[in-house]
Protein backbone atom coordinates (compact mmCIF):
# COMPACT_ATOMS: atom_id res chain seq x y z
CA UNK A 1 0.00 0.00 0.00
CA UNK A 2 1.06 3.67 -0.90
CA UNK A 3 2.14 5.75 2.08
CA UNK A 4 1.06 8.73 0.08
CA UNK A 5 0.03 11.36 1.96
CA UNK A 6 -4.14 11.91 0.13
CA UNK A 7 -4.33 15.28 -1.37
CA UNK A 8 -7.07 17.34 0.65
CA UNK A 9 -10.24 17.90 -1.11
CA UNK A 10 -12.96 20.53 -1.15
CA UNK A 11 -14.68 21.06 1.92
CA UNK A 12 -16.59 24.25 1.49
CA UNK A 13 -17.26 27.12 -0.66
CA UNK A 14 -17.79 30.46 1.06
CA UNK A 15 -18.45 33.93 -1.05
CA UNK A 16 -18.52 37.67 -0.66
CA UNK A 17 -19.17 40.77 -2.34
CA UNK A 18 -17.28 43.75 -1.36
CA UNK A 19 -18.89 46.49 -0.50
CA UNK A 20 -18.72 50.34 -1.29
CA UNK A 21 -16.13 51.57 -4.23
CA UNK A 22 -12.29 50.91 -5.04
CA UNK A 23 -11.88 47.33 -4.24
CA UNK A 24 -11.77 44.42 -5.91
CA UNK A 25 -12.22 42.61 -9.51
CA UNK A 26 -14.59 44.58 -10.81
CA UNK A 27 -12.55 47.84 -12.06
CA UNK A 28 -15.22 50.11 -13.11
CA UNK A 29 -16.87 50.36 -9.30
CA UNK A 30 -14.82 53.02 -8.47
CA UNK A 31 -15.37 56.70 -6.78
CA UNK A 32 -17.16 59.31 -8.67
CA UNK A 33 -14.62 61.65 -10.77
CA UNK A 34 -12.12 58.30 -11.39
CA UNK A 35 -11.47 58.48 -15.08
CA UNK A 36 -12.26 55.06 -16.15
CA UNK A 37 -15.95 56.29 -15.56
CA UNK A 38 -16.16 59.65 -15.94
CA UNK A 39 -14.19 60.80 -18.92
CA UNK A 40 -15.39 60.74 -22.32
CA UNK A 41 -15.18 57.24 -23.38
CA UNK A 42 -17.08 56.05 -26.71
CA UNK A 43 -18.65 53.13 -25.90
CA UNK A 44 -22.25 51.26 -27.05
CA UNK A 45 -24.21 53.29 -24.97
CA UNK A 46 -22.45 56.56 -26.55
CA UNK A 47 -25.55 56.24 -29.31
CA UNK A 48 -27.55 58.28 -26.53
CA UNK A 49 -26.12 61.59 -25.32
CA UNK A 50 -27.84 61.30 -22.03
CA UNK A 51 -25.62 58.43 -21.55
CA UNK A 52 -22.31 60.16 -22.49
CA UNK A 53 -21.36 61.98 -19.50
CA UNK A 54 -20.53 58.87 -17.51
CA UNK A 55 -20.48 55.42 -17.97
CA UNK A 56 -21.95 54.52 -14.25
CA UNK A 57 -25.20 56.37 -16.16
CA UNK A 58 -25.76 53.46 -18.08
CA UNK A 59 -24.60 50.76 -15.23
CA UNK A 60 -21.01 49.45 -16.07
CA UNK A 61 -20.84 49.54 -11.89
CA UNK A 62 -24.11 47.79 -11.45
CA UNK A 63 -22.91 43.78 -10.48
CA UNK A 64 -19.65 44.98 -8.16
CA UNK A 65 -16.79 42.86 -7.36
CA UNK A 66 -17.11 39.34 -5.66
CA UNK A 67 -15.07 36.61 -4.37
CA UNK A 68 -14.87 32.94 -3.71
CA UNK A 69 -12.98 31.13 -0.92
CA UNK A 70 -12.51 27.59 -1.29
CA UNK A 71 -11.34 25.68 2.44
CA UNK A 72 -10.04 22.28 1.29
CA UNK A 73 -9.99 19.25 4.20
CA UNK A 74 -6.63 20.62 5.93
CA UNK A 75 -7.82 23.99 6.31
CA UNK A 76 -5.68 25.70 3.28
CA UNK A 77 -7.86 28.24 1.49
CA UNK A 78 -7.84 29.69 -2.35
CA UNK A 79 -8.93 33.04 -2.83
CA UNK A 80 -9.92 34.95 -6.28
CA UNK A 81 -11.86 37.98 -7.04
CA UNK A 82 -13.65 39.23 -10.06
CA UNK A 83 -17.13 40.72 -10.92
CA UNK A 84 -20.85 39.63 -10.70
CA UNK A 85 -21.46 40.84 -7.44
CA UNK A 86 -24.92 38.83 -6.07
CA UNK A 87 -26.00 37.10 -9.08
CA UNK A 88 -22.44 35.58 -9.05
CA UNK A 89 -22.74 34.71 -5.76
CA UNK A 90 -26.23 32.90 -6.41
CA UNK A 91 -24.58 31.06 -9.49
CA UNK A 92 -21.40 29.62 -7.37
CA UNK A 93 -23.74 28.16 -4.58
CA UNK A 94 -27.03 27.14 -5.85
CA UNK A 95 -25.80 25.51 -8.83
CA UNK A 96 -21.71 25.36 -9.36
CA UNK A 97 -21.43 24.09 -5.74
CA UNK A 98 -22.41 20.95 -5.78
CA UNK A 99 -19.34 19.82 -8.57
CA UNK A 100 -17.02 20.92 -5.79
CA UNK A 101 -17.59 20.04 -2.30
CA UNK A 102 -16.09 16.21 -1.90
CA UNK A 103 -13.64 17.16 -5.30
CA UNK A 104 -10.31 17.06 -5.55
CA UNK A 105 -9.12 20.74 -6.37
CA UNK A 106 -6.29 19.66 -8.90
CA UNK A 107 -8.89 18.12 -10.88
CA UNK A 108 -9.46 21.73 -12.73
CA UNK A 109 -10.47 20.87 -16.02
CA UNK A 110 -13.30 18.33 -15.23
CA UNK A 111 -14.43 20.56 -12.84
CA UNK A 112 -14.33 23.60 -15.43
CA UNK A 113 -16.25 21.12 -18.24
CA UNK A 114 -19.11 20.32 -15.56
CA UNK A 115 -19.54 23.60 -14.42
CA UNK A 116 -19.36 25.03 -18.00
CA UNK A 117 -21.55 22.44 -19.44
CA UNK A 118 -24.65 21.88 -16.76
CA UNK A 119 -24.69 25.99 -17.50
CA UNK A 120 -25.08 25.60 -21.60
CA UNK A 121 -28.29 26.56 -21.61
CA UNK A 122 -28.26 29.90 -19.64
CA UNK A 123 -24.19 30.49 -20.09
CA UNK A 124 -21.71 29.92 -22.33
CA UNK A 125 -21.09 33.99 -22.29
CA UNK A 126 -21.39 36.70 -19.67
CA UNK A 127 -21.99 36.39 -15.94
CA UNK A 128 -22.07 32.44 -15.75
CA UNK A 129 -18.61 32.36 -17.65
CA UNK A 130 -17.20 35.26 -15.11
CA UNK A 131 -18.35 32.97 -12.08
CA UNK A 132 -16.85 29.53 -13.25
CA UNK A 133 -13.54 32.10 -14.11
CA UNK A 134 -13.14 33.15 -10.49
CA UNK A 135 -13.80 29.66 -8.89
CA UNK A 136 -10.95 28.36 -11.16
CA UNK A 137 -8.66 31.37 -10.22
CA UNK A 138 -9.79 29.95 -6.65
CA UNK A 139 -9.29 26.65 -7.56
CA UNK A 140 -5.61 27.28 -8.91
CA UNK A 141 -4.77 29.41 -5.82
CA UNK A 142 -5.50 26.69 -3.89
CA UNK A 143 -3.71 24.03 -5.43
CA UNK A 144 -0.47 25.82 -5.22
CA UNK A 145 -0.74 26.99 -1.59
CA UNK A 146 -1.15 23.05 -0.49
CA UNK A 147 1.80 22.49 -2.82
CA UNK A 148 3.81 25.82 -1.88
CA UNK A 149 4.25 26.52 -5.06
CA UNK A 150 3.38 29.93 -7.20
CA UNK A 151 0.94 29.34 -10.24
CA UNK A 152 3.30 30.00 -12.47
CA UNK A 153 5.41 26.86 -11.86
CA UNK A 154 2.57 24.54 -12.26
CA UNK A 155 1.35 25.86 -15.72
CA UNK A 156 5.45 25.76 -17.65
CA UNK A 157 7.30 27.49 -14.77
CA UNK A 158 9.14 31.01 -16.05
CA UNK A 159 9.75 31.97 -19.58
CA UNK A 160 11.66 35.04 -18.44
CA UNK A 161 13.14 37.20 -15.48
CA UNK A 162 10.91 40.22 -15.85
CA UNK A 163 7.62 41.15 -17.31
CA UNK A 164 7.02 44.20 -19.20
CA UNK A 165 4.05 46.29 -19.31
CA UNK A 166 2.04 49.23 -20.93
CA UNK A 167 -0.66 51.49 -19.52
CA UNK A 168 -4.15 51.87 -20.13
CA UNK A 169 -4.36 55.39 -19.03
CA UNK A 170 -5.72 58.91 -19.46
CA UNK A 171 -2.17 60.43 -19.76
CA UNK A 172 0.00 58.96 -21.85
CA UNK A 173 3.00 61.61 -20.64
CA UNK A 174 2.42 59.89 -17.40
CA UNK A 175 2.55 56.91 -18.59
CA UNK A 176 6.12 57.64 -20.24
CA UNK A 177 6.88 59.47 -17.16
CA UNK A 178 6.26 55.84 -15.12
CA UNK A 179 8.87 53.75 -17.38
CA UNK A 180 5.93 51.73 -19.19
CA UNK A 181 7.00 51.14 -23.32
CA UNK A 182 3.67 52.46 -24.10
CA UNK A 183 0.22 54.05 -23.26
CA UNK A 184 -3.46 53.15 -24.52
CA UNK A 185 -5.99 55.98 -23.97
CA UNK A 186 -9.34 55.49 -24.89
CA UNK A 187 -11.50 57.22 -27.55
CA UNK A 188 -13.51 59.97 -26.52
CA UNK A 189 -16.19 59.97 -29.33
CA UNK A 190 -18.46 57.69 -31.17
CA UNK A 191 -19.84 57.27 -34.60
CA UNK A 192 -23.25 59.17 -33.30
CA UNK A 193 -21.68 62.00 -32.46
CA UNK A 194 -20.78 62.90 -36.48
CA UNK A 195 -18.47 63.92 -38.55
CA UNK A 196 -17.40 66.34 -35.90
CA UNK A 197 -16.98 63.84 -33.25
CA UNK A 198 -14.52 62.28 -35.67
CA UNK A 199 -12.55 65.77 -35.63
CA UNK A 200 -12.47 65.43 -32.48
CA UNK A 201 -11.24 62.08 -31.88
CA UNK A 202 -8.28 62.80 -34.05
CA UNK A 203 -7.56 65.86 -32.21
CA UNK A 204 -7.41 64.30 -29.13
CA UNK A 205 -5.31 61.79 -30.65
CA UNK A 206 -3.04 64.04 -32.00
CA UNK A 207 -2.53 65.87 -29.16
CA UNK A 208 -1.39 62.82 -27.21
CA UNK A 209 0.83 62.14 -29.97
CA UNK A 210 2.62 65.77 -30.08
CA UNK A 211 2.73 65.26 -26.42
CA UNK A 212 4.98 62.06 -26.34
CA UNK A 213 6.97 62.37 -29.19
CA UNK A 214 6.75 60.37 -32.62
CA UNK A 215 8.10 57.01 -31.05
CA UNK A 216 6.64 56.63 -27.89
CA UNK A 217 4.07 53.36 -28.99
CA UNK A 218 0.69 55.23 -28.59
CA UNK A 219 -2.76 52.86 -28.69
CA UNK A 220 -6.31 53.22 -28.72
CA UNK A 221 -9.24 51.45 -27.03
CA UNK A 222 -12.68 51.90 -28.63
CA UNK A 223 -14.47 49.61 -26.61
CA UNK A 224 -17.17 47.96 -28.55
CA UNK A 225 -17.98 51.35 -29.87
CA UNK A 226 -17.69 51.97 -33.65
CA UNK A 227 -18.39 50.35 -36.95
CA UNK A 228 -16.69 48.99 -39.98
CA UNK A 229 -16.80 52.04 -42.31
CA UNK A 230 -16.51 54.61 -39.49
CA UNK A 231 -12.97 52.68 -38.21
CA UNK A 232 -11.98 52.92 -42.00
CA UNK A 233 -12.51 56.14 -41.94
CA UNK A 234 -10.97 57.19 -38.59
CA UNK A 235 -7.97 54.72 -38.63
CA UNK A 236 -7.31 56.25 -42.39
CA UNK A 237 -7.40 59.72 -41.19
CA UNK A 238 -4.99 59.03 -38.33
CA UNK A 239 -2.02 57.76 -40.39
CA UNK A 240 -0.03 59.99 -39.24
CA UNK A 241 -0.13 60.06 -35.75
CA UNK A 242 1.98 56.47 -35.83
CA UNK A 243 -1.06 54.20 -33.76
CA UNK A 244 0.44 51.41 -32.29
CA UNK A 245 -2.77 49.22 -32.42
CA UNK A 246 -6.45 50.12 -32.87
CA UNK A 247 -8.25 48.13 -30.38
CA UNK A 248 -11.79 46.56 -29.85
CA UNK A 249 -13.04 49.01 -32.50
CA UNK A 250 -16.23 46.41 -33.40
CA UNK A 251 -18.49 44.56 -31.85
CA UNK A 252 -17.20 41.27 -30.77
CA UNK A 253 -19.54 39.40 -32.60
CA UNK A 254 -18.73 41.05 -35.83
CA UNK A 255 -16.22 38.77 -37.21
CA UNK A 256 -17.24 39.24 -40.97
CA UNK A 257 -16.35 43.31 -39.84
CA UNK A 258 -12.65 42.11 -38.48
CA UNK A 259 -12.35 40.92 -41.81
CA UNK A 260 -13.01 43.89 -43.57
CA UNK A 261 -11.38 46.43 -41.77
CA UNK A 262 -7.77 44.02 -41.96
CA UNK A 263 -8.44 43.94 -45.81
CA UNK A 264 -8.90 47.28 -46.01
CA UNK A 265 -6.36 48.21 -43.62
CA UNK A 266 -3.30 45.78 -43.67
CA UNK A 267 -0.48 47.86 -42.38
CA UNK A 268 -2.28 48.66 -39.19
CA UNK A 269 -2.73 46.39 -36.30
CA UNK A 270 -6.32 46.07 -34.93
CA UNK A 271 -7.12 43.86 -31.51
CA UNK A 272 -9.93 42.75 -29.60
CA UNK A 273 -10.78 39.54 -27.07
CA UNK A 274 -11.35 41.19 -23.92
CA UNK A 275 -15.33 40.28 -24.23
CA UNK A 276 -14.92 37.48 -25.63
CA UNK A 277 -15.53 34.14 -23.76
CA UNK A 278 -13.87 30.35 -23.77
CA UNK A 279 -12.04 28.61 -26.38
CA UNK A 280 -15.22 28.40 -28.36
CA UNK A 281 -15.43 32.48 -28.44
CA UNK A 282 -12.25 32.79 -29.70
CA UNK A 283 -12.22 29.92 -32.54
CA UNK A 284 -13.49 32.26 -35.12
CA UNK A 285 -11.27 35.22 -34.27
CA UNK A 286 -8.15 32.61 -33.99
CA UNK A 287 -8.99 31.07 -37.91
CA UNK A 288 -10.18 34.05 -39.55
CA UNK A 289 -6.38 35.73 -38.66
CA UNK A 290 -8.05 39.15 -38.62
CA UNK A 291 -6.42 39.89 -35.40
CA UNK A 292 -2.93 41.19 -34.31
CA UNK A 293 -3.36 40.44 -31.02
CA UNK A 294 -5.73 38.60 -28.87
CA UNK A 295 -6.96 39.94 -25.07
CA UNK A 296 -8.41 37.86 -22.89
CA UNK A 297 -9.69 38.87 -19.31
CA UNK A 298 -8.24 35.97 -17.27
CA UNK A 299 -11.51 37.04 -14.55
CA UNK A 300 -14.42 36.59 -17.60
CA UNK A 301 -12.93 34.15 -20.41
CA UNK A 302 -13.29 31.09 -18.40
CA UNK A 303 -10.28 31.48 -15.85
CA UNK A 304 -6.75 30.45 -15.91
CA UNK A 305 -7.77 26.68 -17.12
CA UNK A 306 -9.85 28.42 -19.99
CA UNK A 307 -7.52 30.41 -21.35
CA UNK A 308 -4.41 27.80 -21.27
CA UNK A 309 -6.75 26.60 -23.89
CA UNK A 310 -7.09 29.69 -25.74
CA UNK A 311 -3.16 30.31 -25.71
CA UNK A 312 -2.30 27.20 -27.71
CA UNK A 313 -5.55 27.90 -30.27
CA UNK A 314 -3.41 31.33 -30.62
CA UNK A 315 -0.25 29.92 -30.95
CA UNK A 316 -0.57 27.50 -33.81
CA UNK A 317 -1.29 30.40 -35.53
CA UNK A 318 1.35 32.62 -33.95
CA UNK A 319 -0.68 35.07 -32.54
CA UNK A 320 0.24 36.75 -29.35
CA UNK A 321 -1.82 36.63 -26.15
CA UNK A 322 -2.00 39.84 -24.14
CA UNK A 323 -4.48 39.86 -21.15
CA UNK A 324 -6.69 42.69 -20.67
CA UNK A 325 -5.67 43.93 -16.83
CA UNK A 326 -6.84 41.33 -14.20
CA UNK A 327 -3.73 41.98 -12.05
CA UNK A 328 -1.05 39.18 -10.47
CA UNK A 329 -3.92 36.74 -12.07
CA UNK A 330 -2.70 37.29 -15.62
CA UNK A 331 1.29 37.98 -14.35
CA UNK A 332 1.49 34.82 -13.49
CA UNK A 333 0.02 33.17 -16.81
CA UNK A 334 2.03 35.50 -18.71
CA UNK A 335 5.63 35.11 -17.36
CA UNK A 336 4.93 31.13 -18.44
CA UNK A 337 3.78 31.45 -21.52
CA UNK A 338 6.08 31.67 -24.86
CA UNK A 339 3.29 33.73 -26.98
CA UNK A 340 2.96 36.23 -24.43
CA UNK A 341 5.30 39.30 -25.15
CA UNK A 342 3.92 41.69 -22.50
CA UNK A 343 1.19 42.62 -20.26
CA UNK A 344 -1.58 45.90 -19.39
CA UNK A 345 -1.26 47.66 -16.62
CA UNK A 346 -4.96 49.55 -15.84
CA UNK A 347 -3.80 52.48 -14.24
CA UNK A 348 -6.06 52.43 -10.93
CA UNK A 349 -5.70 56.08 -10.06
CA UNK A 350 -8.26 58.83 -10.31
CA UNK A 351 -5.93 60.59 -12.60
CA UNK A 352 -3.65 58.19 -14.12
CA UNK A 353 -0.55 60.03 -12.19
CA UNK A 354 0.11 57.30 -10.19
CA UNK A 355 0.53 53.72 -9.93
CA UNK A 356 -2.18 51.82 -7.40
CA UNK A 357 -3.13 48.37 -7.07
CA UNK A 358 -5.39 46.82 -9.84
CA UNK A 359 -7.82 45.07 -7.01
CA UNK A 360 -7.46 48.32 -5.19
CA UNK A 361 -7.41 47.60 -1.03
CA UNK A 362 -8.51 44.08 -1.11
CA UNK A 363 -5.15 42.50 -0.93
CA UNK A 364 -2.18 43.60 1.56
CA UNK A 365 0.66 42.50 -0.83
CA UNK A 366 -0.79 43.06 -4.36
CA UNK A 367 2.44 42.84 -6.94
CA UNK A 368 2.97 46.14 -8.97
CA UNK A 369 5.34 47.23 -11.70
CA UNK A 370 7.65 49.87 -11.18
CA UNK A 371 9.88 51.81 -13.96
CA UNK A 372 7.59 49.21 -16.66
CA UNK A 373 8.27 46.26 -15.39
CA UNK A 374 7.62 43.14 -12.45
CA UNK A 375 10.70 41.08 -11.45
CA UNK A 376 10.03 36.89 -11.10
CA UNK A 377 10.85 36.95 -7.59
CA UNK A 378 7.85 38.91 -7.19
CA UNK A 379 5.75 36.11 -7.52
CA UNK A 380 7.52 33.40 -6.16
CA UNK A 381 4.85 32.97 -3.21
CA UNK A 382 2.61 29.79 -3.21
CA UNK A 383 -0.75 30.62 -5.16
CA UNK A 384 -1.62 34.08 -6.88
CA UNK A 385 0.83 34.85 -3.34
CA UNK A 386 -2.04 38.10 -2.22
CA UNK A 387 -2.82 38.20 1.35
CA UNK A 388 -6.36 39.15 1.88
CA UNK A 389 -6.48 42.59 3.62
CA UNK A 390 -7.78 41.78 7.17
CA UNK A 391 -9.90 45.08 6.83
CA UNK A 392 -11.15 44.57 3.14
CA UNK A 393 -14.93 45.29 2.81
CA UNK A 394 -16.03 41.96 2.80
CA UNK A 395 -19.90 41.22 3.11
CA UNK A 396 -20.43 37.32 3.54
CA UNK A 397 -23.23 36.42 0.57
CA UNK A 398 -25.27 34.29 2.57
CA UNK A 399 -26.32 37.56 4.19
CA UNK A 400 -28.58 37.72 1.49
CA UNK A 401 -28.41 34.22 0.03
CA UNK A 402 -30.12 32.86 3.22
CA UNK A 403 -31.05 36.20 5.63
CA UNK A 404 -30.83 35.41 9.38
CA UNK A 405 -27.95 32.96 8.97
CA UNK A 406 -24.43 33.24 10.95
CA UNK A 407 -21.90 34.32 7.96
CA UNK A 408 -18.82 31.89 7.40
CA UNK A 409 -15.21 32.73 7.73
CA UNK A 410 -16.06 36.15 8.29
CA UNK A 411 -17.98 37.77 10.72
CA UNK A 412 -19.74 41.18 10.81
CA UNK A 413 -20.49 43.09 13.29
CA UNK A 414 -23.73 45.37 11.88
CA UNK A 415 -26.74 47.58 12.90
CA UNK A 416 -29.70 45.30 13.80
CA UNK A 417 -30.64 47.32 10.36
CA UNK A 418 -27.92 47.19 7.77
CA UNK A 419 -27.47 50.63 6.56
CA UNK A 420 -26.49 52.03 3.36
CA UNK A 421 -23.43 50.42 1.75
CA UNK A 422 -22.29 53.96 0.72
CA UNK A 423 -23.10 55.52 4.59
CA UNK A 424 -20.46 56.03 7.07
CA UNK A 425 -22.35 54.20 9.11
CA UNK A 426 -21.23 50.68 7.30
CA UNK A 427 -19.36 48.44 9.89
CA UNK A 428 -16.28 46.96 8.10
CA UNK A 429 -15.91 43.66 7.45
CA UNK A 430 -13.54 41.46 9.96
CA UNK A 431 -12.21 38.28 8.33
CA UNK A 432 -12.00 35.32 10.78
CA UNK A 433 -12.56 32.00 10.69
CA UNK A 434 -15.90 30.26 12.31
CA UNK A 435 -16.95 26.97 12.54
CA UNK A 436 -20.38 27.40 11.33
CA UNK A 437 -20.96 25.96 7.80
CA UNK A 438 -23.61 25.92 5.21
CA UNK A 439 -21.98 24.11 3.25
CA UNK A 440 -22.17 20.03 2.43
CA UNK A 441 -19.39 18.32 4.07
CA UNK A 442 -17.14 16.21 2.91
CA UNK A 443 -18.20 13.02 4.46
CA UNK A 444 -21.86 13.74 3.71
CA UNK A 445 -20.83 14.43 -0.07
CA UNK A 446 -19.01 10.80 -0.46
CA UNK A 447 -22.75 9.21 1.17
Amino acid sequence: MSSQKAFPRIKEIRSYVVDGVGSGGDYHNVATGHWLIDNPISNPMSKWEQYRKSRTSWGINVLGSFCIEIVATDGTTGFATGFGGPPACWIAHKHFERFLIGADPRQTSLLWDQMFRASMFYGRKGLAIAVISVIDLALWDLVGKIRGEPVYQMIGGATRDRLHFYSTTPDPVAAKRLGFWGAKVPLPYGPDEGHEGLLKNYEFLKKHRESIGPDFPLMVDCYMSLNVSYVIQLATKCLDLNINWWEEVLHPDDFDGFKQIKQALPQLKFTTGEHEYTKYGFRKLIEGRNVDILQPDIMWVGGLTELLKVTAQAAAYDIPVVPHASGPYSYHYVISQSNTPFQEYLNNSADGQSILPVFGDLFLDEPMPSNGFLELAQLDKPGFGLIVNPAARLVDARRFLEPGVAGVGMVQELAPVLPSSTSEGFAVAKWASTTTSRCVTVDEAEK
